[in-house]
């Protein structure tokens, strides 16, 4: 009788317990590991690189004063960039795709001055490089030469 006195008071501590069931798949990441090269995620510009006439880069580091984030889901991006010093404000929206190392983004709208650019120019590619917590677009122009790169590690 004790035995069975003692393995139902076991059985109501552990039961009692308040501690809240962590579900296993919370503690796994949320990209597969497939997909660890995936844009999906938030993305903050850290540089930009401007190539110029004569092909040497000049980078630009970002600040508190200018920043730019990049979200990502499956198809769909979205962007904004606030320069404190400046009263124009930059966001846009539309989908994107990756092929063959090229990021192509097809924009349906933005701020007001990201309108003016997209009434002229929807779609922008960029070669894209890809690591597991980094990525970088680069323009091209018509000759294949760098106009600029933007340079962006991962937020999440």
């Amino acid at each position: 009788m004790k035995k069975l006195t003692l393995f139902i008071c076991i059985i109501l501590l552990y039961s009692c317990n308040n501690k809240p069931k962590v579900d296993t798949a919370e503690k796994m990441p949320t990209m597969a590991v497939n997909d660890i090269n995936s844009l999906e995620g938030a993305w903050k510009l850290v540089s930009f690189i401007n190539y110029g006439e004569n092909g040497i880069p000049d980078t630009i580091l970002t600040s508190e004063t200018n920043k730019q984030i990049k979200m990502y889901s499956k198809t769909k991006v979205m962007w904004s960039r606030t320069r404190i010093f400046d009263t124009i404000d930059w966001f846009a929206y539309g989908e994107y795709t990756i092929d063959n190392g090229v990021l192509t983004e097809i924009l349906e709208y933005g701020s007001k001055s990201m309108n003016e650019v997209i009434k002229d120019r929807t779609e922008f590619s960029f070669n894209v490089t890809i690591g597991e917590n980094k990525f970088s677009q680069t323009e091209i122009d018509s000759l294949g030469h760098p106009i600029f790169s933007e340079n962006y590690i991962r937020l999440e």
